[in-house]
């Protein structure tokens, strides 16, 4: 039900504002505790007053019917003094009595409509066997109620306790409650005039308090336009509240990552176009030396062909990391999950990169601390890891060495690559997973580095869920530590 109430409510546009919710439950709050005080107080009072008047009328109708069997009224009803408090009785409550004998017939009536009539009723009946009745009629504002005329009678058994009655007759009294129900409206009148002043206070307050508990919000959507409005070097801070100074450092530190993601967008398409352009630069120029020369000699001529190759090799690579890149950065990349032995898988790639180490006179090893079976994408856990050791083995020193070691618990998978290279300076740490960076620029140059091997193999590792660290002294060595987990986790 509340789910319904919610939907309904949102449901109505400007109800869906947190100011105009905001007045509604303040009005709402105010306005239900007057409204449920007044109708309790007139049911009180209501509840009150024919309490009151019953018990009243029963007392004089009790010594009405004492004086009643006094005077024999039952048996004579010409008694005046008794037709005389009748009489008074009835004008004092604006009501009626009638008095019925054992014959259930009526020998007086205030009203001298039904003197001589049969009577017979439930509540007649039930107060001749010695129960009284009261009955109050809301809707016609009347109480009507028997009283019992009862006389005591001898005892046959002195045995039994206390005195017996007997019923001779029943005084039946209708009371007027008008009276009553006039205070009851002219008090409801009254309330519903202060209810409504108060009502009226109760808006202007609701509207205040809501202008000023929403009024922060305003003015983080101000300062935000501000920004929108091209105040870029702008910080928002509205401290007034803790809320809204959390929303303020939430959203700076949100437009703060847009601009670097701006900047880094800006750097990175002003480095590919750089790394794009110095193979087609160097191209150039040997092509352009080729042709300005007449007669040249085929040795020269293969020479320059090979550089040429070797620049086209270069650009291929380059576009081909892109590529990768590019598949890495999507939002809902693809991946093909299965069983893999990663033993296997790490033997394979030491295989296809041990021709590159030996070349370099670099020993690899790979300790495999247990059999480790886990759910990855072959392809591209493969690009990732031989990324880690390819740079391990191109950045190191002549006669170094690079390990490679797989461990695993219950959850998570690790593989480590250590090697004996140049190390990462302690300044570049924290940029080694951007696109395009370069510790050593002239190295990197030297051995055919793009720069994206690491930002590629980043975005594998977190792809599958898992981490990358990096640890690194410059002349001893690095040692990159990726963590999976075991099961691949939508």
């Amino acid at each position: 039900m509340l789910q319904k109430i919610k939907y309904f409510l949102s449901g109505i546009k400007p109800l869906r504002s947190f100011l105009a919710r905001i007045f509604v439950i303040i009005v709402l709050v105010g306005s239900l505790p007057s409204l449920f005080l007044r109708y309790g107080i007139l049911a009180t009072y209501t509840e009150r007053a024919v309490s009151l008047r019953i018990s009243d009328v029963q007392t004089q109708g009790r010594i009405l019917a004492n004086h009643l069997l006094t005077y024999k009224y039952l048996q004579d009803s010409t008694s005046e003094v008794i037709n005389a408090e009748l009489s008074q009785l009835a004008e004092v409550y604006n009501g009626r009595v009638l008095i019925v004998d054992q014959n259930f017939k009526v020998i007086k009536d205030t009203y001298g409509l039904s003197v001589g009539k049969i009577m017979i009723s439930e509540e007649i009946i039930k107060c001749f066997n010695g129960e009284n009745t009261t009955n109050y009629d809301e809707k016609n504002h009347y109480i009507e109620m028997t009283i019992p005329i009862s006389a005591p009678v001898e005892q046959t058994n002195s045995d039994l306790p206390g005195t017996q009655q007997t019923v001779q007759g029943v005084i039946l009294i209708s009371v007027s409650m008008e009276s009553n129900h006039t205070t009851w409206q002219l008090l409801n009148r009254n309330a519903v005039l202060i209810e409504l002043a108060l009502f009226i206070l109760i808006v202007g307050i609701a509207g205040g308090i809501a202008y000023l508990v929403t009024r922060p919000f305003h003015h983080v959507t101000s300062e935000i336009q501000k920004l929108q409005a091209g105040h870029f070097n702008e910080k928002i801070s509205v401290p007034e509240y803790l809320e809204t100074e959390r929303i303020s450092d939430a959203f700076n530190e949100l437009y703060a990552r847009i601009r670097v993601l701006d900047e880094s967008r800006d750097e990175f398409v002003s480095n590919v176009s750089h790394e794009l352009k110095t193979p087609m630069a160097s191209m150039k120029v040997l092509a352009d030396s080729l042709l300005m020369q007449e007669d040249v000699p085929a040795e020269l001529y293969r020479e320059f062909m090979v550089d040429i190759a070797d620049e086209i090799d270069r650009e291929n690579k380059i576009i081909n990391d892109l590529l990768s890149l590019v598949k890495m950065d999507k939002t809902k990349a693809d991946l093909n999950i299965s069983q893999t032995d990663i033993n296997s898988l790490l033997e394979l790639i030491l295989k296809r990169l041990r021709p590159i180490a030996i070349k370099r006179d670099v020993e690899m090893t790979l300790e495999c601390i247990r059999p480790v079976v886990a759910e990855v994408d072959e392809v591209k856990l493969t690009l990732a890891i031989t990324n880690l050791v390819e740079n391990a083995v191109k950045y190191n020193n002549e006669h170094g060495w690079v390990k490679v070691l797989l461990d695993a618990d219950h959850q998570f998978f690790t593989v480590e690559v250590s090697d004996s290279g140049i190390g990462i300076p302690e300044d570049s740490m924290d940029h080694i997973y951007e696109r395009f960076y370069r510790v050593d620029k002239s190295h990197s140059r030297e051995i055919g580095g793009t720069g994206l091997g690491l930002a590629i193999t980043r975005s594998a590792v977190l792809m599958h869920r898992g981490t990358i660290k990096a640890v690194s002294t410059v002349g001893e060595g690095t040692t990159f530590t990726v963590k999976i987990p075991l099961i691949y986790v939508k």
